[in-house]
This record gives C-alpha cells, structure tokens and sequence, in this order.
C-alpha cells in the first residue's frame, strides 16, 4: 500500500511538473543605439511596462549598441522573423520605400510641432507599407532637430566642398552631392573611430548624437540649423504579435502609445540638456549663417522634389495632407 501510495504521489508530482506554471514568452527586440542614449532607455522603459502590464508573460529583452544586428540589418531581420522587435531609423531605408525617408528632408518640418503634423500625414502610409512586409509599427520618436558638425567653421555651402562627410542614409548622401562634399558611409555604432581616425570630417546629426560620441573630443564646431527631425520606429514582426492572446497584445499598444507619447517630449529635453552639454565641453555653439542656411535651404528643396518625383501621387498626397 505504501509503495502504490508512493507511486501515485511521484506520478502527481511530475505530472505537475510538466505543466507550465504560466505561459511566458520571451521576445529579442534589436537596437543600435548605446545604453545610456535616450531612445534605448525608453526601449527599456517599455520592455519593462510590457512585462508589467501582461504579468509576465511576455518578457522583451533590449538588446542595444548593434549587438544583435547592425541598424541597416535590423528591418530585415524583424521582417524575417530573425528577431521578434527592432528599432530602426527611418531614413535609413528610404531606398526600399520612399515613404520612409520623408522626414529626412531637410527644412520640410524643422519644429516638434511641424514634425509631429509630418509624422500624422506620414504614419498611415507607413503602416500600410510596413504591413505589406509583414511588420507592425508600435511606436515612432523624433531625434532632437538636425545640425552640422566639423572641424573648421562653415560660413556658406561652399565651405563643405571636398570635405569628408557623414552618410548615413540616401538623403545625407545626396546633401554631400549637391554641397560637393566628399560622402563616406558611416552608421553610429562607428561613428567615433571614423572621427578619430579622420575618415570623417563633418557630419550632419542631433545634440544627442554629439553627446553619445563625445564629438567635442574630435570637431570643434556645432551650427544648429534644426535641418529635420528624422525618426526612429520601433518595430514587430505581424505573426508574432498575432501568436499573442488578446491581453497581451492589448498591453503592448498601451504601452507602446505611452512609449511615443514620452517620447516625443524626452526628444525635446534632450535638445536642450544635449546642446548644453555640447557648449560645456569647449564647442562653439551657433546658428548657422544667413549664407549657410540659404544655401541648404536650396538643397532641402531639391532632396523633396526629387522625393515627390520618386514617390508619386502616394508622396503629393502625404504632402499635401501635411500642408493642411
């Protein structure tokens, strides 16, 4: 009786054992942003209210600095259900869909407000291409507003002819074509060795950029021009949001719209603590000349009639919408 007692309590046990105590899925979400920069501490913030919010049961692990995948890779990987989430920059992949470059067009919307009306007019036709590769947006946040960088002061578009700048996505690539600047492909996880090494000479990106680098550390000279405010866009593969049950995937879109809702304003302060920090650290902080910036004001209106004759009736409509 004792060993029949033993047995059907042994099989009771393991049976329990193989039973899940509570379904827990875990996601990889691909970023190639250093820790400490502000969009991966909200990547963080959010992995943490996802948890939260679904008990546990879905578990996002951020992994930033490119560690995963390099930022040109990342869409591709989300896309091929290599990695669950990702985070991308826009811009970046305006040669697959000019939908994506929109909000690197220089002096299109240069203001958090204008940038936000952008954002509105863009957002549906960007989800709409999204899907057709079957990802899912979750939410998008702005960089602080663009400026150019270097080494020598820069009064007019012809001080950049010659000069080795910064490319980092097809708009930034055509700006050193029609400036006569030498363009050298660079993403941020290599950004300071380029500098240190000279590969660059210029480059034209956000205050936060400049603090995450140390940028003092190699250029000298800082011209807000607030050229555009290009987005990041965080990023899910469509099945595996969909594998989810319905609370989960309702506590990811919460989380999500309050991940961009914060956003947006730590975009803001990090203007203004970043350009700070930028002036402490020994650079000369200024607006561009009335020279320069007409000059690439010329430029930014070339880039959108290129753009506008690259995306179609899909482009004028989304511009349209933003001029309303």
């Amino acid at each position: 009786m004792n060993r029949r007692l033993f047995g059907l309590a042994l099989s009771a046990t393991l049976f329990t054992a193989a039973l899940p105590v509570a379904a827990q899925t875990k996601w990889d979400l691909a970023s190639a942003y250093p820790p400490g920069n502000f969009h991966t501490q909200l990547l963080n913030q959010f992995a943490s209210e996802v948890n939260k919010a679904s008990a546990g049961k879905l578990q996002i692990t951020v992994h930033s600095s490119a560690s995963l995948f390099k930022a040109p890779e990342i869409l591709r990987a989300v896309r091929g259900a290599q990695v669950q989430a990702g985070e991308i920059l826009l811009v970046n992949f305006q040669n697959e869909a000019q939908i994506f470059g929109a909000d690197g067009i220089p002096f299109l919307a240069t203001g958090y407000d204008t940038a936000q009306k952008l954002y509105r007019a863009q957002k549906p036709l960007l989800e709409k291409k999204l899907a057709e590769q079957g990802v899912m947006l979750l939410y998008s946040v702005p960089w602080p507003p663009q400026g150019i960088y270097s080494k020598k002061p820069i009064n007019s578009g012809a001080d950049l002819k010659g000069i080795k700048w910064r490319a980092y996505s097809p708009a930034t690539g055509r700006i050193a074509e029609l400036v006569g600047a030498q363009p050298v492909t660079v993403q941020q996880a290599e950004l300071s060795q380029a500098m240190a090494t000279g590969v660059i000479e210029a480059t034209m990106t956000s205050g936060a950029t400049g603090v995450d680098t140390k940028i003092w550390e190699q250029m000298s000279h800082y011209y807000d021009a607030q050229a555009w405010l290009p987005k990041n866009a965080v990023l899910v593969n469509k099945k595996a949001f969909d594998a989810l049950d319905a609370a989960t995937r309702e506590a990811i879109l919460k989380a999500a719209a309050e991940a961009e809702k914060q956003g947006w304003a730590n975009s803001q302060k990090v203007m203004s603590d970043t350009t700070n920090t930028l002036k402490a650290n020994g650079m000369k902080v200024e607006p561009p000349s009335a020279q320069l910036r007409a000059d690439m004001q010329k430029v930014g209106a070339t880039l959108l009639e290129e753009w506008l004759k690259n995306a179609g009736a899909e482009g004028q409509e989304m511009i349209n919408a933003f001029r309303r």
